[in-house]
C-alpha cells in the first residue's frame, strides 16, 4: 500500500500527461515517462509509448459532449498504473523511482497557471460557442452587431 505522498504523486502524473497531450509539452514528457516506465528495457518503453500515443489519440478524437470524461478517465488509468509500478518496488527502488518521477513531471510536464499578453485571453478547457444566430469570442475588441448596419451619421459642415 502506498503512502499518501505517492498516491499524489501519481495524481500528478496522471493529470500531467493527459493535460501534455497534444501540447508543446508532450514529446518532451511522453519520452521520458515511456523510459521512467521501461525501467532500462527497450522492449517496455516501445509498448509504454504506444499507450501513451493511444492515450493522446483518444484526447484528441474526443467530441465536445465527452473531452472532459476521457480526460478525467484516461488521468485515472495513468494514476493507476504509476501507482501500480510504484507498489512493485521495494522501498528503496521505490524511493529511487518517486524521485525520478518527480524530477520528470518537474521538468517536462506542464506548469500549472495560463498567462496572457495585452489583449488575449487565456484558459483551460473553455469551450466558446454562438447559437441561433448569436456572438461567441474569446476576445473582442470593438462593437459586434449583428444584423444590418447602422446608417452612418450624416456629414457634419
Amino acid at each position: 500500500m502506498l503512502d499518501q505522498e505517492l498516491i499524489a504523486l501519481a495524481a500528478s502524473g496522471g493529470t500531467a500527461l493527459v493535460q501534455a497531450a497534444g501540447t508543446d509539452a508532450w514529446t518532451g514528457l511522453r519520452q521520458a515517462v515511456a523510459g521512467w516506465f521501461g525501467r532500462g528495457d527497450a522492449q517496455r518503453e516501445r509498448a509504454e509509448l504506444e499507450r501513451l500515443e493511444q492515450t493522446a489519440d483518444s484526447v484528441r478524437d474526443a467530441g465536445p459532449d465527452e473531452v472532459e470524461r476521457v480526460r478525467d478517465r484516461q488521468e485515472g488509468v495513468w494514476q493507476t498504473r504509476i501507482e501500480a509500478l510504484l507498489e512493485n518496488l521495494d522501498g528503496a527502488q521505490r524511493e529511487q523511482a518517486a524521485k525520478e518521477l518527480a524530477s520528470l513531471l518537474a521538468q517536462h510536464a506542464p506548469q500549472p497557471g495560463v498567462s496572457a499578453g495585452q489583449g488575449g485571453l487565456a484558459a483551460n478547457r473553455v469551450d466558446v460557442r454562438a447559437e441561433g444566430g448569436s456572438v461567441a469570442g474569446g476576445v473582442i475588441n470593438g462593437g459586434v452587431q449583428i444584423g444590418r448596419p447602422l446608417l452612418p451619421d450624416p456629414p457634419q459642415g
